[in-house]
């Protein structure tokens, strides 16, 4: 009976931490929602211009607006920020965590993953000074960079060596993961070792794989503190990668503090808060129909 009682209160514990969450998510979707809306019920401004437009220009007094709120250089930033960082990262991330599951299992789970991980635990300003005061001179010295290095390079750099672990640790459980069946069988037909990895392991893994690259990127697009060390910070649209530019969060962390309550642009940085909750929504539902694609073709098997 007492048995029974404590596993009864458990899963009462249980239900209600996890409705806890779902109301917590809820309502800060509704609060989202609310303030990033302001700027187009209240104010008026049109969704293509805070998405197409990059005249920044929003009134900053409570009760005014007039200005424009074009978030375009920001977006722009964000996207070329990170999708460079997933350039930069992905590749090394899927080597590692093949160098892991099927070249070195036991170096790779003993030694190699435990040091990936611990990445995951560096606070982010300390990615942000080294990348300022390592990694921005050096882009300057090597490449001749305009603005003393600071560039998209040197943020997609940065937020790649951010993700890296979380693409890497959920890529070799991915491909730790896959039965080791097709391995022998694809050995038993006469496979090298990298023909089984290249045709057997990385194909049926790749759903976890994008799955780790898709929590990478929403990863990247949510980080502000390394990246405003080294993006710039600048209002215009980069002209290559050499180039200064600036992103949402950096945006939003730079002048949400100092914007005033109920303004203009106080509202039009709720909008990027919205914009950025909007894109890891998206994010996780796109993790949601890979992992529910992967389970139907095993079903299907």
């Amino acid at each position: 009976m007492n048995k029974f009682k404590n596993e009864y209160a458990g899963r009462i514990l249980v239900t209600i931490c996890g409705g806890f969450l779902i109301v917590l998510t809820l309502i800060i979707a509704i609060f989202l929602i609310v303030r990033g809306s302001v700027t187009f019920t209240q104010f008026h401004h049109s969704v293509a211009e805070f998405l197409f437009s990059s005249d920044w220009a929003p009134e900053d007094t409570a009760g005014t607006y007039g200005g424009s709120v074009g978030a375009a250089v920001y977006i722009v930033g964000s996207l070329l920020t990170c999708g460079l960082a997933l350039l930069i990262a992905a590749p090394f991330s899927i080597a590692a965590a093949v160098f892991i599951t099927e070249i070195s299992p036991d170096l790779g789970t003993k030694l190699f993953q435990p040091a990936v991980e611990i990445f995951v635990g560096i606070p982010s300003v300390v990615y942000g000074w080294v990348g300022m005061t390592v990694l921005v001179p050096w882009i300057r010295d090597t490449f001749n960079a305009p603005m003393g290095g600071y560039s998209v390079l040197a943020a997609g750099i940065v937020l790649a060596v951010m993700i890296f672990p979380t693409i890497t640790t959920v890529a070799a459980d991915s491909i730790r993961s896959v039965s080791d069946n097709y391995r022998k069988a694809a050995y038993g037909l006469g496979s090298t070792r990298w023909q089984m990895i290249w045709h057997i392991s990385l194909p049926a893994a790749m759903p976890g794989i994008l799955t780790g690259i898709i929590l990478g990127l929403a990863r990247a697009f949510g980080e502000a503190l390394a990246v405003a060390m080294v993006i710039g910070k600048t209002r215009a649209f980069p002209s290559s990668i050499l180039s200064p530019t600036n992103n949402l969060t950096s945006a939003i962390a730079s002048d949400m503090g100092n914007s005033a309550n109920g303004g203009e642009m106080n509202m039009a940085l709720w909008s990027m808060a919205l914009l950025l909750f909007i894109i890891s929504i998206v994010c996780i539902l796109i993790i949601h129909l890979i992992s529910a694609r992967s389970q139907k073709k095993m079903s299907g098997r």
